[in-house]
């Protein structure tokens, strides 16, 4: 039986996996939907898919689970995941015993960066850091295409960071779910731009008709979408200032706005100390599949035999 890389990412309201063999290349993948609030019903549906995606590739692997979350390293317990019914839980532990082998659990924006760094927009890289804009704003980081997790495997957590040099009409900011005011997330998520425009001009508009209109040359949305890019940059620069990744990848619903490719550098340049600032921004290769292909990566120092 061939030796295969499983990757699995838990969201909210799907499971997708995937089979990879050694080269990366897809054998198998599927998605099924998450039993939400059910955490042993999320456990069986894990091991389903693990069985279907075997079956189907003909072989039996290692496997890797990415979640919206982290485990406490002294617990192995889940903790700081908006699937909330996974929180206080030992998912790693109980998802082995399952699935009778070791299973490796990652944050999925680690396993973005991650998928990134292995075959992704990063190849090649030593450090990649991988930034989510979407419904939420999150990032992870890949040193030597491994995830860096950190202490208190909170490494990467930027979008629950203060907006950096916040002008008068940016304090105290929005209100965030985390209890504080003004986090990144609240203004660069899909989401905080709608809000944003919203609060300029009285009219609820989505990011994508906002992004829409500003490409028509609507003078309301292209200044919101000025002010969400200045916004960006700022928060870029603070993460180049401690990190200088190699390269930065973007990835989300709102990393396919091109026009972020062209304008962003220059705009984070004179908010990195010293005002030099070349590091590449790119999109994301493998788009909605980094997370699924980043958690079978998370075995990429292994043989890829099931233990």
């Amino acid at each position: 039986m061939a030796a295969l890389r499983i990757g699995i990412d838990l969201g909210g309201t799907k499971i997708a996996g995937i089979a990879l063999d050694e080269t990366g290349r897809v054998l198998a993948e599927r998605r099924v939907a998450t039993p939400r609030g059910d955490y042993d019903a999320s456990l069986r549906a894990i091991a389903a898919l693990v069985a279907a995606l075997e079956g189907q590739a003909g072989g039996s692997g290692t496997v890797g689970l990415g979640i919206p979350g982290a485990l406490v390293p002294a617990t192995g317990r889940v903790k700081n995941a908006n699937s909330t019914w996974l929180n206080g839980r030992p998912l790693g532990a109980d998802l082995a015993a399952r699935l009778a082998r070791p299973v490796r659990l990652e944050n999925d924006a680690n396993c973005l960066a991650v998928s990134e760094a292995v075959d992704g927009a990063g190849q090649g890289a030593g450090v990649v850091w991988a930034v989510i804009l979407g419904t939420g704003v999150g990032s992870g980081i890949a040193l030597a295409g491994r995830a860096l997790s950190g202490r208190g495997r909170i490494a990467g957590e930027w979008g629950h960071n203060p907006l950096p040099h916040p002008r008068d009409d940016e304090r105290p900011g929005p209100a965030c779910y985390c209890g504080r005011h003004g986090c990144l997330e609240t203004w660069l998520s899909g989401p905080g731009l709608a809000a944003d425009h919203a609060r300029r001009t009285d009219r609820a508009m989505t990011g994508e008709a906002i992004v829409a209109a500003m490409r028509r040359g609507d003078a309301a949305a292209r200044e919101t979408f000025a002010a969400w890019l200045d916004r960006l940059a700022r928060g870029v620069a603070g993460v180049v200032n401690v990190l200088d990744p190699d390269v930065i990848v973007l990835g989300g619903g709102l990393s396919t706005i091109s026009e972020i490719y062209d304008a962003l550098p220059g705009r984070v340049a004179p908010h990195v100390f010293g005002g030099g600032f070349d590091t590449p921004i790119r999109q994301s290769r493998h788009g909605d599949a980094s997370g699924v292909r980043g958690a079978a990566w998370l075995w990429n120092d292994s043989d890829g035999s099931a233990a």
